[in-house]
Formats: structure tokens, C-alpha cells, sequence
């Protein structure tokens, strides 16, 4: 028996349609210089060349090894041996891989199973999503063919109701708020809301303050309340919740609005109004100035509780009005609210009307000044501008032209006078002052025209000016020593009347 040698165990392993024979070692021959080198199929790999294998030859059919055995893949995916892929070369690959090809070579194809006409899911649930989109659609147009005909009825519109329900007012009130009369420890009773057992221990903290203030004859005002009662309750307290206090307490306090009150502060001062509150308390016998005791604040404290249960037993019967049938229930003998009736849905108590400060009239800028004073216009200004336009409307031509003469003589008596001064005589002909007052007026004008202001000027100052007729010439003759200031005022007076 022939001995193996150690590669033949490795070529057993090598997976494929070869059988597990030895590897037969090659057989190495230095070529001669006489012979040409045959040419090999060689792969370059790195820049080096590599020979390629010779396919080993089998020495003998023997059985493989027990390892062998189990390590060699199933007859039937095995290819045909006739065509089997060396090693080394680059159709040589994975064991699966040569498995498939051999079963794809050999005429096996894969087996695939026969499917079903069957509609896709996907396009079935495209199909019923728009199926249900044309349902939405058609009960829309349904929709709003009704209210069309509802509102040609006069009927209110069902769909806008539906877009736009009715929402309550104000912000949602917390969970802690809504349903603080369920949280109450004890057997249930006429619980106050929420919002009434702040405004009770509002109320408590006012009183305290305000007897603290009151008791060593400080004066009370709003804004030292509000500091102290937000201190002790740390919430906010408003102008606004003392109103509500006023309207479930109204005699509780007495409310004015007062100034010249030492404040000690930079932002408000001393003139600026303040409210100011004062606590009415009964007076008795044998005190001049009353305290607010603590019994007193007990006493107050209690009034201010019924109260507050007082209106809600005021809402509680108008929901007992409001049920099928409808409930009466004697007020003695109410020991807790409707199991129905939801307490911390009561409505807000109304705050009442604080005094408020008088508004003082400012004038502010020069516009409103000017509207002030043409407001105040006295009726007998705007009869005379009336009857100002009404002229002005039937005013004849001729009229207009006396008018327009009479406001350039004021002008026109300056420039005649200085003629005269500048001459130094008594009288001068007509012709020479027309001829010097057209040159020195500033208005074009012809000699003509102004001699017709000249007649005009004399007229109506027969005594500053006269005209005198000797032969053919006309002399003028004018008073240098009447007062020049008077004679102008004279004739804008006389314009101004012509112009009514």
C-alpha cells in the first residue's frame, strides 16, 4: 500500500466535482535555449506574473476519508464533472454560487410558485379611501343644497352652526377650579365655587387691613390695601374685585375718591386723586371713636359668607325653574345643591362702580385751542360773517370796483402826501399828481385811473383833501398838517363798513 503524502488531505477539502484525489506535484523542466518558451495564461497580479495550475491528475479512485465525506455537497447541486473550473482560474468562485450555475447548467430551473389573481392590498385601500372621500363629498353637496333652501325660508344656517359651535367666554377654567366642590372633605353641603372662597378670603384680608389702618386713624387708601392684601394671599387684587366686594357687601365700606393725602412715594403725588376707603361700623354708646374688634371682623366675616351663599341659592333655584318638571324647594330646608347642578359653573359676581376721579380739562396742543375758541364763537361774530358772504353773493360790478378803489386809499394817501412834502408847495395841478403817483405807486396804473382815486379821496376827506377849478386846470390841494395815522385808520373804516 502506496503512501500519501500531506497535500492529499488538503485536496480532498477543496469543495467541487474533482474527486479527492492526490495532488500530483509538477513536474519542473528548465526550457532549452534551442526551444522557444510556450506560452502560458497568466494573471498579473501586483505587477508580478503568475503561472497558471495544471489540472492535478487523479493517481487512484480511492474513498475519500470519513471528514472528507461529510464535507462534500449533495450529488444532485453538484455539476456535471465534465466541465469542471480550475482553481485558480477567474471562473473559480464561492461554493453556493457554483452550486446555482451548475443547477441552472443542467437545465433545472427554479421552481416558483403559481400566484393568484389577487387585487394588491395598496390599491385596495386607495380604492375605499376615495370611495369614502365621494360619500364625504355628495353628503356635502346634500349639506348645502339644504341651507340654501333654508335660507331663501329665512331659516338660520345649519352648517355655519356646525363650523362655528358656541364657545364659552373667556379662557377654560382649570380642573382645580371646575370641580372644587367635588374635592371637599366631609359629607356634601351648600359648598361655595371656587372663585366665591377666593373672593370671601379677599374680603377677610381687606378687613384685616383695613382694621390694622383704621384702628390707629391712618387713612386708608386703595393702593396700601392692595400691597398688603397680595402679600397675604398672594394673588392679585384689583379696583375690580373690590367692586365685587361692594356688591355682595354693600355696607361693608365707604368709598371716596380723595386728594392731598401723604403718600411718601415718587409715583403718585400729592395732588393726584386716591381712593380711599373707610369701614362703616355701628356706633355705640360711650365710645367716641368706634374700633374694628376682632368680634367685629368675626361678625363681618359671617355676614359676607351668607351673602356670597345667597347667590348661589340664587342661581340654584333658577336651575330648579329649568328642570322637566320643575323643582321647589323650601329655603329652610335646603341642606345641599342638586346633584345636577354643577356649583363651580356659577357665573362671576358684577363688580358694582367705584368712585372715580373728576377729569380735569387740558388743553394739550394749539389745534385744540384754536377748536375751543371757534366753538365759543359768539353768535353775533357768525351773524355778521353770514351776512359778509350773503354780500359778497349780491354784490353788482360797480359795487365790487368802489370797493377795490376804497382799499388802495390808504396806501395812495401816504404817496400823495409825501408828493406835497417833497414839493413844497400849497397846490399842485392834477395832471402833475396823477403823473408822480402812478411813478411812485407799486401797482401798475394809468393816469386816468388814478385820477379817479384822487376824485374818490376827496370826496371822503373833503377836509384832508380839496379840488379847486381854475380856467382849463385842476389845482389840488392838500392839509400837510393833519395827522397822516388818523386820516389811513379813517379810511380803512370806511372800506371795511363798504365791504358789509
Amino acid at each position: 500500500m502506496a503512501q500519501r503524502r500531506l497535500t492529499d488531505f488538503f485536496a480532498s477539502r477543496r469543495p467541487g466535482p474533482r474527486s479527492a484525489s492526490s495532488r500530483a506535484k509538477p513536474i519542473w523542466s528548465t526550457p532549452s535555449p534551442a526551444k522557444p518558451e510556450p506560452r502560458t495564461s497568466a494573471c498579473m497580479v501586483g505587477g508580478r506574473r503568475k503561472r497558471a495550475r495544471q489540472p492535478a491528475a487523479p493517481v487512484r479512485d480511492e474513498p475519500s476519508p470519513a471528514a472528507c465525506r461529510r464535507l462534500r455537497l449533495p450529488a444532485d447541486t453538484v455539476s456535471d464533472p465534465g466541465s469542471p473550473a480550475a482553481p485558480g482560474s477567474p471562473e473559480h468562485c464561492s461554493p453556493r454560487k457554483k452550486t446555482k450555475k451548475a443547477a441552472f447548467s443542467a437545465g433545472q430551473l427554479p421552481r416558483v410558485a403559481p400566484q393568484e389573481d389577487k387585487v394588491p392590498s395598496k390599491v385596495t385601500s386607495e380604492l375605499k379611501s376615495c370611495l369614502q372621500r365621494a360619500q364625504e363629498l355628495g353628503a356635502r353637496v346634500q349639506k348645502l343644497r339644504a341651507n340654501a333652501q333654508r335660507n331663501e325660508a329665512g331659516e338660520p344656517n345649519v352648517l355655519e352652526a356646525e363650523r362655528h359651535p358656541a364657545e364659552p367666554c373667556g379662557e377654560k377654567v382649570p380642573a382645580y377650579q371646575r370641580f372644587h366642590a367635588l374635592a371637599q372633605p366631609g359629607l356634601p353641603g351648600l359648598v361655595l365655587p371656587y372663585k366665591y372662597q377666593v373672593l370671601a378670603e379677599m374680603f377677610r384680608s381687606m378687613d384685616t387691613i383695613v382694621s390694622m389702618l383704621y384702628n390707629r386713624s391712618e387713612t386708608v387708601t386703595f393702593a396700601k390695601v392692595k400691597r398688603g392684601v397680595q402679600d397675604m394671599i398672594r394673588k392679585r387684587f384689583e379696583e375690580r374685585n373690590v367692586g365685587q366686594i361692594k356688591t355682595v357687601y354693600p355696607t361693608s365700606y365707604r368709598f371716596r375718591q380723595e386728594r392731598n393725602i401723604p403718600t411718601f412715594k415718587d409715583g403718585i403725588k400729592r395732588s393726584d386723586y386716591q381712593l380711599t376707603i373707610e369701614p362703616l361700623i355701628d356706633q355705640e354708646a360711650g365710645n367716641m371713636a368706634p374700633q374694628l374688634t376682632a368680634s367685629r371682623l368675626l361678625r363681618r366675616r359671617q355676614v359676607f359668607s351668607q351673602n356670597l351663599v345667597e347667590c348661589v341659592r340664587e342661581h340654584h333655584r333658577a336651575f330648579l325653574a329649568s328642570l322637566t318638571p320643575p323643582m321647589v324647594v323650601p329655603e329652610d330646608q335646603l341642606m345641599r345643591w342638586h346633584p345636577r347642578f354643577n356649583v363651580d359653573e356659577v357665573p362671576d359676581i358684577k363688580p358694582a362702580e367705584l368712585p372715580q376721579p373728576p377729569t380735569a380739562e387740558k388743553t394739550a396742543t394749539a389745534q385744540e385751542v384754536l377748536t375751543r375758541a371757534h366753538s365759543l364763537m359768539s353768535p353775533k361774530i357768525r351773524a355778521k360773517e353770514a351776512q359778509k358772504q350773503l354780500a359778497q353773493m349780491t354784490r353788482r360790478p360797480e359795487q365790487e370796483q368802489r370797493l377795490e378803489r376804497l382799499e388802495r386809499l390808504p396806501e395812495l394817501a401816504r404817496v400823495l402826501r409825501s408828493i406835497f412834502v417833497s414839493e413844497r408847495k400849497p397846490a399842485l395841478t392834477l395832471d402833475v399828481v396823477c403823473a408822480k403817483m402812478v411813478d411812485s405807486y407799486h401797482v401798475a396804473m394809468s393816469p386816468g385811473e388814478m385820477e379817479k382815486h384822487v376824485q374818490l379821496l376827496s370826496q371822503l376827506l373833503p377836509d384832508w383833501l380839496s379840488l379847486h377849478r381854475i380856467r382849463t386846470d385842476t389845482y389840488v390841494k392838500l392839509d400837510k398838517a393833519a395827522d397822516l395815522m388818523g386820516v389811513t385808520a379813517q379810511l380803512d373804516r370806511l372800506a371795511h363798513v363798504e365791504a358789509l
